[in-house]
């Protein structure tokens, strides 16, 4: 059996952005240490965590069978898709059963969709969400230049299909393992407060705002706060 489950069908392409043209662009310097970072970094992690991938691998298996990995189309960079990974936390069915928890959504009938106590989700899925353990795959999708350490957290398609004109701001960088709103309630912060986190991060990206944001993520991650 397979070892990824497609997150969905996509109905029709992203539109590719051309420019953020009311934020600042970051320089050359910036860009170029900041990938030599990512890369340091996420090579170092993929090794120390390795056993860990290994024991969350088998036990993902071993809970019912299905898939282990998640595979999610999101939107990167300039509105270019791209396949992001994580470990299933969910039943294997879990888009067949959305439509009936639409209206659970804590988010009302906004752009992003989160429910508490989504039923959807395996014991040992809540575990790993809690601790971010299911995106620990995403440092591949780091390696591979398509996400980056810091940065908006990716965007599904039908999402991005709804933005206004300022929503798509968030694509003018490399969407993130972490971001600002991440560090500052995770899924309780409402979508319009995103774009604001997003857009103020990349007014203001620098070495120095990402090394605090990576600072900040490790308490939110132990204590878990807004993670569903």
């Amino acid at each position: 059996m397979s070892t990824v489950i497609s997150e969905f069908q996509v109905t029709r392409p992203v539109r590719p952005i051309r420019s953020a043209r009311r934020l600042s662009s970051p320089s050359s310097s910036y860009l170029n240490t900041k990938r030599f970072l990512d890369l340091v970094f996420c090579s170092s992690l993929l090794i120390l965590t390795s056993p860990l991938l290994l024991a969350v691998a088998l036990l993902v298996k071993l809970q019912d069978g299905g898939p282990v990995f998640y595979r999610a189309k999101r939107v990167g960079k300039k509105g270019v898709p791209f396949f992001c990974y994580k470990f299933r936390t969910m039943v294997p069915n879990a888009d067949a059963m959305k439509p009936d928890l639409l209206r659970r959504n804590i988010h009302g009938k906004g752009i992003t969709f989160k429910v508490v106590n989504d039923p959807r989700i395996t014991r040992l899925g809540r575990v790993m969400r809690r601790f971010s353990i299911d995106e620990l795959p995403q440092l591949c999708n780091v390696l591979r230049g398509e996400m980056t350490l810091v940065g908006p957290r990716p965007a599904c398609p039908q999402e991005v299909a709804r933005y206004s004109s300022t929503d798509r701001d968030r694509l003018a960088v490399t969407p993130g393992l972490t971001c600002l709103w991440q560090v500052s309630g995770r899924c309780e912060i409402p979508f319009e407060r995103q774009v604001e986190l997003d857009r103020q991060y990349i007014q203001n990206q620098s070495l120095a705002l990402d090394a605090v944001l990576i600072l900040r993520t490790i308490p939110a991650v132990i204590f878990g706060k807004g993670a569903y």
